[in-house]
């Protein structure tokens, strides 16, 4: 066989073996919901990031006459952040941490059917820890929570996507 057709069985090969696993790109989330509360609404790093993703369509609890009323709720019921100690060194002193956030969220309709039961999410990272870099550590301590709370944001968002419609079963 020739290069120029041995690249073509490749090609081939790869886009079958690609389709045959279930690979596809991500594409863009539907929601079943045009709006949307939030709860907390004033509380909470991932509230105020839901509350920014969605941005027009979300409309507080007790919405004001001529404002659009909300299809669900989503509560963000529970959101813990954490730094332990995971491992010292043989003087006692801290080479590394684990820095954790879990929330618990559920979805429901204003009439209180819940769509999704409450959830727990959550993202962990390991920090090493250097005594003579202090002030690095702690800004790429901030960096990994942003980055934990950024994951965390998109697999709430994906499971709010997941939910096809607003029927009762």
């Amino acid at each position: 066989m020739n290069l120029r057709r041995r690249t073509a069985v490749a090609t081939v090969l790869a886009a079958a073996l690609l389709a045959g696993c279930g690979f596809k790109l991500r594409v863009a989330l539907t929601f079943a919901f045009q709006t949307l509360a939030v709860t907390p609404e004033n509380n909470g790093l991932v509230a105020a990031d839901l509350i920014r993703y969605f941005g027009k369509t979300v409309v507080p609890l007790a919405p004001t006459p001529g404002m659009l009323a909300r299809q669900v709720i989503v509560d963000i019921l529970q959101e813990v952040r954490a730094k332990n100690v995971v491992g010292i060194n043989a003087s006692g002193q801290v080479r590394e941490f684990q820095l954790k956030i879990r929330i618990q969220f559920r979805m429901r309709t204003p009439d209180g059917r819940e769509l999704i039961t409450p959830t727990e999410i959550s993202q962990q990272r390991d920090i090493s820890f250097n005594e003579s870099a202090v002030l690095a550590k702690e800004a790429e301590e901030v960096l990994l929570f942003r980055d934990m709370q950024a994951d965390l944001l998109q697999q709430l968002l994906r499971r709010l996507a997941a939910i096809k419609t607003l029927d009762s079963p």
